[in-house]
């Protein structure tokens, strides 16, 4: 299920712990647009524009800034270069641009799946994250998405926040429930370099939240969601069964992936190899790259990188990874200490397996990153063939 990625880079302000390219120069939206529409044209009639894409993601940034002429814009220019039969258009808002003329809008241009970033309904932690709405915008927001029947709709929380206790996660937990939303991201708080978080870190002023606090975090949400009947099937993302988010599951599972903007990221599988490349992080480059040379990485990645890859992000997931997929897709076989080390994990409860898959369980998932770092560990590049 190959899926296209379109990134648009404008926000109203900075959230305190992101770092996802973004810019605040909303007078820049036109030139955007314009080069973005040229780089996506830029792909007409080559291999890429005959791959059937079932999947769009609009992300960024904001994408809910736009308005229904620009977005008319982007999908104009993306129906007619590339062959699509989308069943997911999924498109990222924020709840302080969500009305129910706006959300009427963009399910005529197209998207069935909105994805809404709520992360608390706490006014200090909103002003703690720096966020650009309030905790009453975001119930209206909710209450619009179910009034209005959007198709579908995911709504993302935060956890693992300084000064965030239990108590209060478990209020926001709550409050996101009362609207039965279909799907929930649910993300614990990283400290990253460069953001303000990042800053303030470095200066003293701030201490991230203790690991095993954030592990009771990570608890709680899953037993609350949990009850609630939406499953946990990866790290970070929990559903109702069938209303899983597919164009995520692309990158989880190497299928094909175009991105278009800048700091998207593409991802394009061969026989033996791969292409991934990575477009420039500067919005102002951007704007000034000549036709087809909006790349800023790129990089061929072998059978051997790719297996360790698919086996990192499907270990991340519910679905775990076939060992019959790795054999045959990437020639890669699990070492006997591979095996001895998954039987340990077994008697630990951490990880599942049958003779042709291994998943991690619920409990494992919460150190999913640890576990999948020992398994790799554990090969010693040469083929070996076993059993679980």
């Amino acid at each position: 299920m190959a899926g296209l990625y379109i990134h648009i880079p404008f926000c109203k302000q900075a959230c305190s712990y992101c770092d996802f390219y973004f810019s605040t120069r909303q007078q820049l939206r036109t030139p955007f647009l314009e080069t973005l529409v040229k780089e996506i044209r830029s792909y007409q009639d080559t291999e890429l524009s005959e791959i059937v894409w079932q999947t769009l993601y609009l992300g960024g940034g904001t994408p809910s800034l736009l308005s229904e002429r620009e977005l008319t814009l982007i999908f104009d220019a993306v129906h007619d270069v590339f062959r699509t039969d989308f069943r997911e258009v999924t498109m990222e808002l924020n709840p302080d641009d969500v009305t129910a003329e706006y959300l009427n809008t963009i399910r005529d241009a197209g998207v069935n799946r909105a994805s809404m970033g709520v992360q608390s309904f706490q006014p200090e932690l909103l002003r703690f994250m720096h966020r650009a709405h309030t905790a009453e915008e975001a119930f209206t927001a909710l209450q619009t998405l179910r009034e209005t029947g959007f198709p579908s709709y995911t709504a993302d929380l935060i956890y693992g926040n300084p000064q965030q206790d239990l108590k209060m996660l478990e209020k926001d937990i709550s409050e996101m429930l009362r609207f039965a939303p279909p799907h929930i991201s649910a993300y614990s708080l990283t400290i990253e370099p460069g953001t303000r978080l990042g800053k303030q870190l470095e200066l003293g002023r701030l201490s991230p939240a203790d690991d095993e606090i954030v592990a009771r975090h990570h608890s709680l949400l899953r037993a609350l969601l949990g009850d609630a009947g939406l499953s946990q099937y990866e790290v970070s993302n929990y559903a109702i069964p069938g209303k899983e988010a597919l164009h995520n599951s692309n990158y989880w599972r190497h299928e094909p992936y175009l991105g278009f903007g800048p700091s998207a990221h593409s991802f394009i599988p061969h026989q033996n190899h791969a292409k991934r490349w990575k477009n420039r992080s500067d919005l102002k480059a951007y704007l000034s790259s000549e036709q087809g040379a909006f790349q800023e990485e790129a990089e061929t990645l072998d059978l051997h990188t790719l297996a360790e890859e698919r086996l990192m992000l499907g270990m991340r997931t519910r679905e775990g990874v076939s060992l019959s997929e790795l054999s045959s897709a990437y020639d890669y076989h699990l070492a006997e200490e591979q095996f001895e080390w998954i039987r340990e994990q077994k008697r630990k409860r951490m990880i599942e397996s049958d003779p042709d898959r291994i998943t991690c369980t619920a409990d494992g998932l919460l150190i999913a990153d640890y576990l999948i770092v020992e398994l790799l560990s554990r090969h010693s590049g040469e083929k070996k063939r076993g059993s679980g």
